[in-house]
């Protein structure tokens, strides 16, 4: 069971590799909401983006990932692997995420983001690193936390709601 469990979460890491990957495919700035505030005001002074346009990426990402990522975990551990209680549900639901988290953390945000030209927006060159370490500690901090409460909430809705 608990290869299963590892192999869907590296699916949702993949599922987030895809997301992004599309949202870069027309230029990065379309992902632009996901950087610093410096980042995203220097695109809109270079003109590559604006205010509206930052907030309508942004809302859709949420729209489209937050919902996607609910949906994959919680048909991974009550659908396919069964999970019936909390702690069944809870325990699986948290190493989904958390193999999430650390394939955003390592591939995406230090490897991807941080060594490859994929990620960089013209004219924001001198900004770089786009995630600077006080980034990276809010990230896995909030990441770690974030994750553990999601699949807590999560189990608790899915208890009362199988029982």
């Amino acid at each position: 069971m608990i290869i299963h469990v590892i192999l869907e979460g590296i699916g949702l890491g993949l599922l987030l590799i895809l997301v992004c990957k599309i949202g870069i495919s027309g230029g990065a700035v379309k992902m632009v909401h996901l950087y610093s505030q410096e980042v995203q005001e220097r695109c809109i002074q270079l003109g590559l983006t604006s205010p509206k346009c930052i907030k309508h990426n942004s809302l859709l990402f949420k729209i489209i990932c937050v919902p996607g990522y609910i949906a994959y975990i919680l048909i991974c551990t009550y659908g396919l692997n069964g999970a019936r209680g909390f702690w069944e549900g809870f325990w699986q639901m948290l190493l989904i995420l958390s193999i999430m988290n650390l394939i955003d953390r390592f591939l995406v945000d230090d490897f991807w983001v941080g060594h490859t030209k994929d990620w960089t927006i013209r004219g924001t060159e001198d900004l770089k690193p786009y995630i600077t370490a006080r980034d990276k500690k809010k990230k896995w901090a909030v990441g770690t936390i974030g994750m553990a409460m999601i699949a807590a909430i999560l189990s608790i809705i899915m208890t009362f709601i199988i029982h």
